[in-house]
This record gives C-alpha cells, structure tokens and sequence, in this order.
C-alpha cells in the first residue's frame, strides 16, 4: 500500500482528505506542519506528499525546498489557498509537481494524486521486481530463487534507494539524508557499516552489486 502524507494545518480538511485517500486504497499519513513531516519521513517510507502552504513552524515552500535540496524525488501537490499566478510560480520554484487551489474538490485531488503517481511510475512499492530478485518493503525481505534474507529496516530503505536508480551515484550525505533523516546525530560512518552489512547478507545473490564510488559514495549495479 502506497504512503500518502497530508501535511495540513486544518484539522478538518486533513482529515477529510484522509479519509478519501483511504477509501482509494492508499495509506494515509497526517501532519500539521513542515516541521512534522520531516519526522514522519524520518521512519516512513513517502511516496507522494499533498502540502500546504501557510502552516506554522514550517511552511509548504519552505518543506518542499528542504526536500528538493536533500534529493527527495517523490511526487508533491500542492494545494493551497494562495491562487495568485505568483503563488504558483514560487511552488513550482521550489519544487512541486503539481498545484491545486482551495477549496479542494476531493475528487479531482484523487484524480492528480493518481496521475502523479502514475507519471513518476509508482504503482506499488511494496514489491519491487530486479530480474530474479524481489524486494518486499511490507516484510523488508530479498528474494532470490528460494532464498530469503530479512534486512532491518535501514539496510531495507539503503538497498531500496540504491537499486531504486541503478547506475546513479548517491553519496553519503544523500543517504544520510534520506533515510535516517535531516536532524540526525549519526555520522557518515553509518552508512558504511549499513551498505558492509547489505553486501554480506546479500552474498549469495548475485543479481546485486552496491559499488564503491571512490570519494563519492555508492551506486547499485545489476546483472540480468
């Protein structure tokens, strides 16, 4: 089930937009600031994001700048009660897919949310098919020919994104960054002990190989 993050001061309108989410099959998550997403995002895998743009603490431009800045790809809709043709233009600048105006008609949100969905070609995360291996984000499981090796959940989220875009060299703070998040105290050394962990649970699938991009950081190749 894919991760839908509503991150909206309203109360009343949050909810309602959850509720619709959920009954399109989608998992809905809520959060009433920037700020509050960022630490959902910290322990949850997003798929898309619907943001507001006046909130407290954080607000919509300033969480999808941050999210841009640290390479978060995902797709974010902004709807929003700004409907000045400026308006649009800074969401855009800063980083969103796609602009609505309030009031919301909950239909056509679903609508977007679907086509956004479908043009970043995400229908289902929770499987993710590399040849003869399967990747099972609901059991953060690595399937190949009968062997099946549990990751914790880091390691999961790691080999995820790597092989997510293989060939693309991420570097240590972009991993960082997206998986133990923004505001973490961990240091770069983590993400090397991770991806020695991954390699060696991963020994006896040859479908994978996390590279070493010397000075740079890591990148995922595959062999069909």
């Amino acid at each position: 089930m894919l991760n839908i993050l509503v991150v909206e001061d309203n109360a009343s309108l949050r909810n309602l937009m959850c509720v619709y989410l959920k009954r399109a099959g989608y998992n809905a998550l809520e959060a009433e600031n920037g700020q509050q997403a960022l630490d959902i995002m910290d322990v949850k895998h997003v798929h898309l994001l619907i943001v507001d743009v006046m909130m407290p603490v954080m607000d919509g431009y300033e969480l999808t700048a941050a999210l841009r800045e640290a390479d978060y790809d995902q797709p974010i809709l902004m709807a929003t009660a700004k409907e000045a043709f400026e308006d649009k233009r800074t969401g855009f600048k800063h980083g969103a897919d796609d602009y609505m105006v309030k009031p919301i008609d909950m239909e056509e949100l679903l609508l977007r949310v679907e086509a956004l969905l479908r043009r970043a070609n995400i229908t289902d995360r929770n499987i993710l098919k590399i040849g003869d291996c399967i990747l099972d984000e609901t059991s953060l499981t690595v399937s190949y020919q009968g062997i099946s090796i549990i990751l914790r959940q880091k390691e999961f989220r790691l080999l995820h994104k790597l092989v997510t875009y293989p060939g693309k060299i991420f570097t240590r703070q972009m991993l960082m960054d997206e998986i133990w998040g923004y505001d973490s105290e961990t240091n770069q050394r983590s993400v090397d002990v991770h991806v020695k962990r991954v390699r060696e649970k991963l020994s006896m699938i040859p479908t994978i190989d996390l590279i070493t991009v010397r000075g740079l950081g890591y990148k995922a190749v595959i062999h069909e």
